[in-house]
């Protein structure tokens, strides 16, 4: 096989794995296994972004990711850095307890991003929603959601 036919064959497989919209993948962190999950991707502040969580044992930690929504534009100069407002929230679904909430401000370059910084303990079987919002002035946030079971 050519160098070049094979660059493509690699190429697709990644694509293959990019647009999985929820794939889970085993970590081994000493004694239990975490988990990570990630929900569908979605615009926002001309960025794609998605929440994702990683789940070990009764514990969850949501953050979301933020990174281009396309390939620039063949010869057209490097996008300038953007200043961006993410919310990320964790609620125990049907609890009725106040959501937990984290706001920061980030500032997107060139590469893909990770907001960690929530985390949240439920008991086995609660189902936890995350959501992720960014905003960018004037462009409002459009948050995007995932929700996760623990099965323990």
């Amino acid at each position: 096989m050519n160098r070049l036919a094979l660059l493509a064959a690699g190429t697709a497989g990644l694509a293959v794995f990019a647009i999985t919209p929820a794939g889970a993948s085993a970590q081994s962190t000493g004694t239990a296994a975490t988990v990570t999950s990630c929900g569908y991707s979605g615009l926002q502040a001309g960025l794609s972004t998605r929440v994702c969580a990683a789940v070990t044992g009764n514990t969850v930690e949501f953050y979301g990711t933020v990174g281009f929504a396309g390939p620039p534009s063949h010869g057209s100069p490097a996008p300038a850095p953007k200043e961006l407002f993410t919310t990320l929230t964790a609620e125990v679904v049907g609890s009725g307890a106040t959501p937990s909430t984290q706001t920061k401000t980030v500032i997107f370059a060139q590469s893909n991003l990770e907001v960690h910084g929530l985390v949240t303990t439920a008991p086995c079987g609660s189902t936890i929603r995350g959501t992720f919002g960014t905003a960018s002035f004037p462009r409002p946030a459009n948050p995007v959601v995932h929700e996760v079971t623990l099965s323990c």
